[in-house]
């Protein structure tokens, strides 16, 4: 079994940013499959509205800034879906 200590040096390197980034990775490879552009655009909408109104104290600013591009894909690739 791992010791509390292992994990809590493991976890220390990480930060908000990369858990959400994580996240998006995660979704984005869960929509391929489906082949809804739908459904990719409201993950990058998503994920970057998540990544503007997530605490700017816990995570570097580039995270917080590359939610604005994430929302203009999402938008586009909406818009690019048509019905």
């Amino acid at each position: 079994m791992l010791s509390p200590l292992f994990i809590d040096t493991f976890l220390l390197d990480y930060h908000l940013g990369h858990v959400i980034l994580l996240g998006f990775v995660v979704s984005l490879l869960a929509t391929v499959p489906l082949k809804s552009l739908k459904v990719i655009a409201s993950v990058f909408a998503g994920f970057g509205t998540i990544f503007l109104v997530a605490p700017y104290t816990t995570m570097p600013q580039t995270y917080v800034l590359a939610g604005i591009p994430m929302i203009l894909i999402g938008a586009l690739l909406w818009t690019m879906a048509g019905r």
